[in-house]
């Protein structure tokens, strides 16, 4: 039998599965303690491999940080945001300023979901920066990543970047992890550089937290409002 066919045979099974793994995939940000063996984090990354990149350059470059190598990123990441928030400036720019609408409404509104959720109010300014720590700490989740990719390339690059991010978070929802990709590691690129020997030329992405999440938690129970396919698609014909 042709490999299309045994393919359509089980095509309905095959989008129920993909679906359901897309649409239960949320990111979390409260992890449980328990492990993730490495064979796992592999299996994952070389699933994600297969991410579909411009003319095949595949930009991506991934450091998995595991045991006392997390540790200690994530102890100076702390220190070094505690030191001075307002010095660490990231490699590309996160939103335009200011924000407009319908974005800015969008963003705000998750924004006070968030704070609600964690019980920090946005006019709390302490508990913020506490919060932003826990994000330097991958939110307890016992693997980190961070992503970096050779500046010297186009934006465009970034394209194919977030395919293979979604390939990544799709791969580790369909084993029954859950992930959170954090542009803000993006913030700690001369601390990361240094710790982890990559060359200047070569900028931080994002960094991502993988592991079993903590369900218990409000923050990763929040609504999760997305777009009606009405409010962003326009069909033509």
């Amino acid at each position: 039998m042709h490999a299309n066919a045994k393919w359509e045979e089980s095509a309905v099974d095959r989008s129920t599965v993909v679906d359901l793994v897309m649409t239960e995939r949320r990111a979390k940000r409260g992890f449980l303690k328990d492990p993730v063996s490495l064979d796992t984090v592999c299996g994952i990354l070389n699933a994600a491999r297969y991410a579909p990149s411009s003319s095949n350059i595949q930009p991506w470059k991934c450091h998995v940080l595991t045991g006392d190598a997390r540790n200690r990123i994530t102890t100076k990441a702390v220190d070094i945001f505690r030191a001075g928030p307002d010095k660490l400036a990231p490699e590309y720019p996160f939103f335009p300023q200011p924000l407009h609408d319908p974005f800015i409404t969008r963003f705000n509104l998750f924004r006070g979901q968030l704070g609600d959720a964690v019980g920090v109010p946005r006019s709390d300014k302490y508990g913020r920066l506490k919060d932003v720590e826990r994000q330097f700490r991958f939110f307890g989740a016992p693997v980190g990543m961070i992503f970096t990719m050779d500046r010297t390339l186009e934006w465009a690059s970034f394209i194919c970047y977030g395919c293979f991010l979604q390939n990544l978070m799709l791969a580790a929802k369909a084993r029954g992890l859950d992930t959170c990709a954090q542009q803000i590691w993006s913030l700690q690129h001369n601390m990361l550089r240094e710790e982890l020997g990559f060359a200047d030329s070569d900028m931080v992405v994002a960094g991502l937290s993988l592991g079993y999440a903590d369900n218990n938690l409000a923050e990763n129970n929040m609504p999760n409002h997305k777009l009606d396919i009405e409010e962003f698609v326009t069909f033509v014909s």
